[in-house]
């Protein structure tokens, strides 16, 4: 029955080179596969020797009967009289005779579980293997292969043909992959779900896969004599990145950045032309707030407001590079800091060239509801004025409110203004 001979050596070699299944493990599978069918074929294993050949790419199973006089268990037994007629006329009752069990004593569908039961455990070492593997390079750098695009992921291939996934959500808005592109990323996560292949995540839009980048870039930062330690980021847009140096001989912030931008530049294409902010990290948060704001002037600062909200007073002047394009600066420097961080405009009281004409919002309480307000003046308007002074789209984007309320708002401040 050579169809149902089973190929051990061509098997070994690929689990050795393919397979990255390395032999005792393999040997052990083996002999498991094979005593589970025995006990599956014949009741029970206790009695059987299976040895597995690598060399000769075989293996030899044996089964140890006792010799009695009269069999009650044929699995186990073996009658005097039977082994006289094969020509054993050596033995005697209360002795072992040992015979040689033959793949095809286990028939077609015994060889055919045999196989399926190999397939599978092996598709069980790999699983566990790659998940291993990949389990012990989360947030490490990973360079891949882009094998397939859809709409919500793209499906990424290491040098062993494994898959890896990118999903939307951890792309950096904007970009676009195809087939054939080369992708780096950082290993977000590796999860097994209900005993299927590793699902293993990238991310382009974590901090990690920025700090690696630096890493990469600065060897001051790999070697340990800079160290970042603290990254905001809005993925796409801009990024802060507060560092210390260990060495007072060092320009922490120089050496980010290189010659002529020369470090900085490779990290910033690589993220999509995404702004890089390199900043020297202070415990003092004051100053880390004047370093994480700039280019804008602070005027003073109130560590002490409600629900732990820091206000920031600024120059009229100053406020809309306080705040950003998009509130997008106030954002990360209430990232950075780790509380949040409001923008006020200074008191117009304080002010000798305020305009005495303008009216706070607070004023307006009993026509505009409390939490608009608060979304205004989390923007830096704190005033009826400096409402008007911006687009209705710009606030509407930036405060997080629906058009139609905006419209409402701008026309009762218009209304207090008006003869």
């Amino acid at each position: 029955m050579a169809e149902e001979k089973i190929d051990l050596k061509s098997a070994f070699a690929s689990f050795k080179d393919e397979k990255h299944i390395d032999r005792p493990v393999m040997m052990g599978v083996l002999k498991d596969v094979f005593i589970t069918q025995i006990a599956k074929t014949y009741g029970s294993a206790d009695n059987f020797d299976v040895i597995i050949n690598v060399d000769k790419g075989d293996c030899e199973i044996y089964q140890n009967l006792d010799v009695v006089e009269e069999v009650e268990n044929p699995n186990t037994e073996i009658s005097l009289d039977e082994l006289k007629e094969m020509g054993e006329d050596d033995y005697e009752i209360g002795e072992t005779f040992t015979r040689k069990v033959e793949l095809k004593d286990f028939g077609r569908r015994g060889i055919l579980n045999i196989r399926q039961n190999l397939q599978g455990r092996i598709m069980d070492i790999e699983k566990a293997n790659l998940y291993n593997k990949y389990a012990e390079k989360v947030g490490e750098l990973f360079t891949g292969e882009v094998y397939q695009t859809w709409s919500k992921e793209a499906l990424i291939l290491d040098e062993d043909r494994n898959e890896l996934r990118l999903p939307k959500s951890e792309q950096i808005p904007g970009e676009h992959f195809k087939k054939n592109d080369t992708v780096r990323a950082i290993i977000k996560s590796v999860e097994m779900k209900n005993n299927t292949t590793p699902y293993i995540v990238l991310s382009r839009t974590s901090d990690e896969f920025l700090i690696k980048l630096f890493e990469q870039e600065v060897p001051e930062i790999y070697d340990g004599l800079i160290t970042i330690k603290k990254v905001a980021r809005i993925p796409g847009e801009r990024a802060k990145v507060a560092v210390e140096s260990y060495d007072d001989r060092i320009d922490p912030i120089g050496a980010c950045i290189g010659v002529k931008g020369s470090r900085i530049i490779g990290i910033v294409r690589e993220l999509r032309n995404e702004n890089i902010d390199v900043l020297q990290w202070t415990t003092n948060t004051q100053l880390l707030i004047q370093r994480v704001l700039s280019p804008a002037k602070i005027s003073s600062i109130d560590l002490n407001g409600e629900d732990g909200k820091i206000k920031v007073y600024m120059h009229p002047d100053e406020v809309k590079k306080g705040i950003g394009k998009g509130g997008c600066n106030i954002r990360l420097a209430s990232m950075l800091v780790g509380r949040e961080i409001e923008v006020w405009r200074e008191d117009p009281q304080g002010d000798a060239n305020a305009d005495e004409e303008d009216v706070l919002l607070s004023e307006f309480d009993n026509e505009i509801d409390a939490w608009i307000i608060e979304r205004l003046q989390a923007i830096g308007c704190d005033t009826a004025k400096s409402v008007l002074a911006l687009s209705a789209a710009d606030i509407a984007k930036r405060a997080d409110l629906e058009d139609e309320t905006v419209e409402e708002v701008m026309d009762i401040l218009r209304a207090e203004f008006e003869d």
